[in-house]
C-alpha cells in the first residue's frame, strides 16, 4: 500500500539529506518525494510517498519527530485530501494526428504547452490513477520524453497541516533561537 505523509521542516541546508538518510538507515523505500516552500517563511513542506505495510507510517512519523529540523508530521493516506502529481510529456505527433491528440489532452483536462512540427508537449496535473491512464493513452503516439513530479497533497476543508502549537519544548526552543518564532510566542513550551 502507498502511504502519503507530509513533513513541515526548517528550510535549512542539509535538512533534506538528514530526512533521506533517516529513511535509508531504517530501510524505508521512498516512492516519491516532493519538497517546496510554504506560506510560512523559513518552512518547507515535504510530501513523502512510501510503499509498505500499515505500521510503517507510525514508525516513520516517530523517526521523523526525532529530527530537530522537523516541525510537524501528518499522514494524508486515509485523510480526506486533494492529492495531485504534475507531468510534462513530449509526444510524437504528426500534423494529421494533432487534432485527435489535442482532444485527448482536453478529455484529461491537460494543456498543450509547446507545439513543434513532429511533437506536442503536454502538461497535466492529476491524481495518480488518472495520470497513469493518460500516459497509457499517449503510448500509442510515442512518448519522446516524460517528467513526472512526486505526489503533493492537502487536507480538504478547514483542517490544515500548517504549523501550530504542537512542537516539543526542544523543537520550540530551536525554532525560537533560529528566528522563526518570536520569544513571546511560546505558549506550547512548558515551564
Amino acid at each position: 500500500m502507498k502511504h502519503t505523509m507530509v513533513a513541515l521542516v526548517e528550510d535549512r541546508p542539509g535538512v533534506l539529506n538528514r530526512v533521506a538518510s533517516l529513511f535509508r538507515r531504517r530501510g524505508f523505500n521512498i516512492d516519491s518525494l516532493a519538497v517546496g516552500t510554504t506560506e510560512e517563511t523559513g518552512v518547507s513542506r515535504m510530501t513523502i510517498v512510501l510503499d509498505g505495510a500499515e505500521g510503517i507510517v507510525e514508525q516513520v512519523e516517530k523517526q521523523l519527530y526525532k529530527l530537530i529540523d522537523v516541525i510537524k508530521v501528518a499522514d494524508l493516506t486515509n485523510a480526506e485530501a486533494v492529492v495531485r502529481e504534475l507531468a510534462l510529456v513530449k509526444v510524437r505527433c504528426s500534423t494529421a494526428q494533432r487534432a485527435e491528440l489535442i482532444d485527448l489532452v482536453e478529455i484529461f483536462r491537460g494543456h498543450v504547452v509547446d507545439v513543434g512540427p513532429q511533437h506536442l508537449m503536454v502538461e497535466l496535473a492529476a491524481e495518480g490513477e488518472r495520470m497513469d491512464a493518460f500516459l497509457k493513452n499517449l503510448e500509442g503516439y510515442g512518448i519522446l520524453e516524460l517528467v513526472r513530479t512526486g505526489r503533493i497533497g492537502m487536507i480538504r476543508g478547514s483542517e490544515t497541516t500548517a504549523v501550530h502549537q504542537v512542537e516539543s519544548d526542544e523543537a520550540a526552543l530551536f525554532h525560537m533561537e533560529s528566528g522563526r518564532l518570536p520569544e513571546g510566542d511560546l505558549p506550547f513550551v512548558s515551564d
